[in-house]
């Protein structure tokens, strides 16, 4: 890929807002980039060469396999998300993997131990880093403290208005979502089964507040609001 289209990624991301033009300039050397399409494979956790993933355009999926070989779906990646080795630890073992859940992907790593000499050089990149997956952390924690708090309806509709303010496009009355989640991938991430999944998704269908099909979803703008 073009350095100077590389550049201009760096640029855009704010965990790269601290350093100068020069510095950027200089990162695109070890800067890689990789594109994929719906349904591929590009990150698995046990790689030799560990890596920093940033996502540059499209959504992809986290999942592991669990003891008996079943494919539970962890996390929803979407633009300037970051994933892979993120806690610079290779020492903890894992099954996941990630695929591609759009049309194409565009991705920008860093090997693990470039990304590390990278932060001891840079310290303002090293604390931009510790609170960009810090948040990410918090995320996370919030999202464990719905499971214990909140019922599988209320962690649906938490997941939906999420959902819709990453991706919805509005109009005058609703929020228009590309639909890129099979019903099991949502159950999955509101920890349920997938019948009780579809079975909540027909609820709120017949209920008026959403419209869902293979290709988008439709929240009504209220319902959003005042949930």
């Amino acid at each position: 890929m073009h350095s100077e289209i590389k550049y201009w990624f760096l640029r855009d991301h704010k965990l790269f807002r601290v350093l100068s033009n020069d510095q950027l300039k200089q990162l695109c050397v070890i800067t890689g980039f990789k594109e994929g399409k719906k349904g591929d494979i590009i990150y698995f956790s046990d790689s030799k060469e560990p890596r920093i993933y940033f996502l540059k355009k499209g959504a992809i999926k986290i999942s592991e396999v669990d003891v008996n070989g079943n494919e539970i779906t962890k996390e929803i990646i979407q633009k300037g998300d970051l994933f892979g080795e993120l806690s610079l630890d290779t020492t903890i073992a894992n099954n996941e993997f990630a695929q591609v859940l759009t049309n194409s992907v565009t991705i920008c790593s860093f090997l693990l131990k470039d990304f590390e000499a990278l932060m001891e050089q840079h310290p303002d990149l090293a604390l931009s880093y510790t609170k960009l997956v810090g948040l990410k952390f918090k995320k996370l924690k919030n999202s464990y403290s719905n499971l214990v708090f909140k019922d599988a309806r209320s962690r649906l509709i938490q997941f939906l208005k999420d959902w819709a303010a990453r991706d919805g496009n509005e109009t005058l009355d609703a929020i228009v979502i590309e639909n890129y989640l099979t019903q099991q991938d949502i159950a999955h991430i509101i920890c349920t089964t997938r019948q009780t999944a579809t079975l909540l998704l027909n609820q709120l269908e017949t209920e008026g507040h959403l419209k869902y099909d293979r290709k988008e979803l439709v929240l009504d703008k209220l319902f959003v609001l005042q949930n």
